[in-house]
């Protein structure tokens, strides 16, 4: 099932962790919902800018998911509202900046970046609906800054 132009249910909800830990990784009607609109705001929107295609290192994860790979109960992910991906061929800051300056979202945080490396670490990126919050940051694995 296609959730949207170029983003697939399967690859919303592939995880290798929970492939190896037996884990049904799959949501409920709600979470479907809120990853068909995570789908619309924030990937295609991203795709279509760049024109590039690329699938999501991480969208939705069970809370039994969740916990094994030692994640926040209160993860987006669990939600359906949350993305992990990368552009191939494309610094990280770039694509989170553009992000920032021309999507909706509620959080979008550029995860495990080093300045001398463009192409490291992740962007997450959340869409909650009504009340995204825009919040952009920076997470290097100990401190959290503005992104900016």
């Amino acid at each position: 099932m296609m959730l949207s132009k170029h983003f697939s249910f399967d690859e919303m909800t592939k995880s290798q962790t929970a492939e190896r830990l037996r884990i049904n990784n799959k949501p409920g009607d709600l979470e479907t919902v809120s990853l068909k609109e995570l789908c619309k705001n924030i990937l295609e929107p991203v795709r279509e800018h760049y024109g590039i295609p690329f699938s999501p290192s991480s969208g939705f994860r069970c809370l039994e998911l969740n916990k094994a790979i030692g994640s926040s109960d209160k993860s987006q992910h669990v939600k359906g509202e949350a993305v992990d991906f990368e552009i191939p061929g494309r610094p990280n800051m770039d694509v989170a900046r553009w992000v920032m300056n021309n999507l909706d979202y509620d959080q979008l945080i550029l995860e495990f970046f080093k300045e001398d490396q463009p192409r490291s670490g992740w962007i997450h990126c959340s869409y909650a609906g009504n009340g995204n919050r825009n919040s952009a940051r920076r997470f290097d694995g100990r401190n959290w800054r503005d992104l900016s």
